[in-house]
């Protein structure tokens, strides 16, 4: 059954919720929807007492190690981190509390050509069990490519059965974001999730576009439950006003929605 995944994405070491696509090495072009005055420790918290498994810990850049270590303090093993991980540093963010490291950009070189060697690598340093391929990606023609630094560069990686089948063997997980409804709460990319159960190897989770709770139900529809979704942006704990986080919750152990 398709699951309500948590989030807390770090900008500047503050919890942000930002237009995907606006990611940019100038702060200038950053499109912020929400700034929260909470700190990262207080929604690791919220998740904890919720009992809420598989949450993305993002660092969306750097200055944000302090928060994302005291986020990863309030809720030990229960949630995932992600930004700027390489072979070096994941096993301090694994005895830090992370439950998984959450790779993309460095399983690429600089022009973006994938290299499977690395993560051959960093799967037998951490096991399989303690990595998340982070497959984020950006529309080009009828497909999808993955897109690496904040989604700035696209890569030479697709998103297929193919790419699929041939990284499932070194991780645990796969999320995907669909970087271009990524913040925007104009609606999930419904093909890309089709896309997604239909292959279904692995536990999944897509992130990008929800704006209400029916998304919730419509990402079990098109991938027959095997897809999990990240709600952001339209959470009211994030300054939303599409999906309530009490019945994101309740969603997750089968009650109706919260009155």
């Amino acid at each position: 059954m398709t699951q309500f995944r948590p989030c807390i994405d770090l900008h500047q070491g503050a919890v942000k919720q930002i237009v995907g696509g606006s990611l940019r090495d100038s702060k200038d072009d950053i499109v912020e929807n929400f700034v929260s005055e909470k700190p990262a420790a207080f929604y690791a918290s919220l998740y904890a007492a919720d009992e809420l498994l598989g949450g993305h810990l993002i660092k969306l850049g750097p200055g944000n190690d302090e928060a994302a270590l005291e986020a990863l303090s309030a809720y030990p093993g229960g949630l995932q981190i992600g930004g700027g991980i390489t072979i070096d540093n994941a096993p301090v963010w694994l005895e830090a509390g992370a439950s998984h490291v959450i790779v993309t950009s460095w399983l690429f070189d600089e022009s973006g050509q994938f290299q499977l060697d690395r993560l051959k690598q960093l799967s037998s340093e951490i096991g399989i069990k303690r990595l998340v391929v982070d497959l984020s990606c950006r529309r080009e023609g009828a497909g999808w490519v993955v897109a690496m630094n904040r989604w700035q560069t696209k890569t030479s990686l697709s998103i297929d059965s193919k790419t699929l089948d041939m990284l499932a063997d070194f991780a645990d997980e796969y999320l995907i974001h669909a970087a271009d409804v990524e913040g925007l709460c104009n609606g999930i990319d419904e093909e890309l999730v089709r896309l997604m159960g239909d292959w279904g190897g692995i536990p999944m989770t897509y992130a990008g576009g929800a704006s209400s709770i029916s998304d919730l139900q419509r990402v079990s529809d098109l991938s027959q439950g095997k897809v999990d979704l990240t709600i952001g942006t339209a959470l009211d704990i994030f300054g939303g006003t599409g999906v309530r986080y009490a019945d994101a919750v309740a969603w997750n152990r089968n009650l109706p929605p919260v009155k």
